[in-house]
């Protein structure tokens, strides 16, 4: 049998561990009831087994039947701190906790591609690394694992390293995607704070006002995003939190602003650091107040070995026919801790489409909603791939 038959012999199987791990979602890097239902899941295959030190990671190594390299597949497992607004018989069952990145559906597409290569398993030339990954929301559980071993698991570095995402719209259902190169970005934080003088809100002559300093600040980065970078090595900053005072009629000591600043090449990366805080202490010198900045590294551009991209389109036509891969011509704005991994081991990082048939991929709720919904109908095709994905790359 195929993959894409064996996976759907699986189907059932998928969607009960899939919707179990829905209903219970944990956060960060201890997730140790998703631990336990993925070593479950896992029991009885002929893997060699490691769970983390630091974090509730589960690293299955299984040995082929005949000699070769090594190849990486990782599913993250952790879930968002967002109360579920669905209306399903598997909803959350934890008031603000909920799988609305699709991670349930990722760990769950690694456990059938372990069950299906461990059928194959004798005819598999090399080894394959499944990485079950903690706290890729904010936490390094990628770059945690490496620190742990994960590349080195099979006695060797592998060769390639492959990771996947559902999307709950963008693209239709079923659908993958993805790109040579950058295929998402850097993901960085500043941080400002506005040092004034405070006073009475009537006599703003008299104080050093933090506020419109600081609203002049945030308009002025945008200006110098258009003016510093070109559009096609594009750079976002993006002020998502503004705070300052306490009373209308009360002009604030100081005032703070954060923003996120997303960029896809590390020219542009150091270059808009140093940009932003020259900014931000121009326009306060200007307004004869203080700003103290701050710079937050967060995960580093997701790039996908441009040979390792061609091989997962090439393996996803013969897998499911022509028209369900697409080339994706620009990357995407959000960020993956699967860059750590990519950083040491040429791979390759995938999008496959999970909006539900009844909804349209234009303007369903998208990753992160509260109403974010991802079909089951999607986990054979995502295991499938995953395990034809390290089948033929070690054959």
């Amino acid at each position: 049998m195929s993959f894409t038959e064996s996976a759907l012999d699986m189907r059932d199987e998928l969607v009960r561990l899939r919707h179990s791990l829905h209903t219970t979602p944990e956060l960060g890097l201890q997730l140790p009831r998703t631990q336990e239902k993925v070593l479950t899941a896992l029991d009885g295959l002929p893997l060699e087994i490691q769970t983390g030190k630091t974090l509730s990671s589960v690293t299955a190594v299984l040995r082929g039947g005949r000699p070769g390299p090594a190849v990486l597949l990782r599913g993250d497992m952790d879930a968002l701190p967002v109360t579920e607004k669905n209306d399903l018989p598997y909803v959350s069952q934890l008031p603000g906790q909920m799988h609305a990145c699709g991670h349930d559906l990722h760990t769950t597409m690694l456990v059938g591609a372990a069950h299906l290569l461990s059928a194959r398993r004798e005819e598999l030339a090399g080894d394959v690394i499944f990485m079950f990954q903690p706290g890729e929301e904010g936490h390094e559980g990628a770059k945690h694992m490496i620190g742990e071993g994960v590349l080195d698991a099979a006695g060797a570095r592998p060769v390639a390293a492959y990771g996947m995402h559902v999307v709950s719209s963008m693209l239709p259902p079923g659908l993958f995607a993805s790109r040579p190169g950058p295929i998402m970005a850097a993901a960085d934080t500043f941080c400002v704070t506005v040092k004034g003088r405070g006073g009475h809100g009537s006599s703003p002559h008299r104080a050093l006002d933090p506020i419109q300093a600081g609203c002049e600040m945030v308009a002025a980065l945008q200006t110098m995003v258009t003016r510093t970078f070109d559009v096609f090595d594009p750079v976002v900053v993006t002020v998502g939190s503004f705070h300052g005072g306490s009373a209308d009629n009360v002009i604030p000591d100081e005032a703070r602003f954060e923003a996120t600043v997303r960029t896809f090449s590390q020219e542009n990366r150091v270059l808009v650091k140093r940009r932003l805080v020259e900014v931000v202490k121009g326009v306060a010198a200007a307004h004869g107040l203080e700003a103290e900045t701050s710079f937050g590294m967060g995960y580093p551009v997701t790039v996908n070995d441009s040979g390792e991209a061609e091989f997962v389109g090439r393996t996803a036509d013969e897998l499911f026919g022509p028209g369900r891969y697409f080339v994706s011509p620009q990357p995407v704005m959000g960020s993956e801790d699967f860059s750590y991994v990519l950083e040491s081991v040429p791979g390759a990082f995938v999008f496959l489409g999970a909006c539900p048939p009844e909804r349209d991929p234009a303007t369903a709720p998208y990753n992160h909603s509260p109403e974010a919904v991802f079909d089951d109908a999607v986990l054979p095709d995502g295991a499938a791939l995953y395990a034809s994905l390290a089948f033929s790359r070690l054959s």
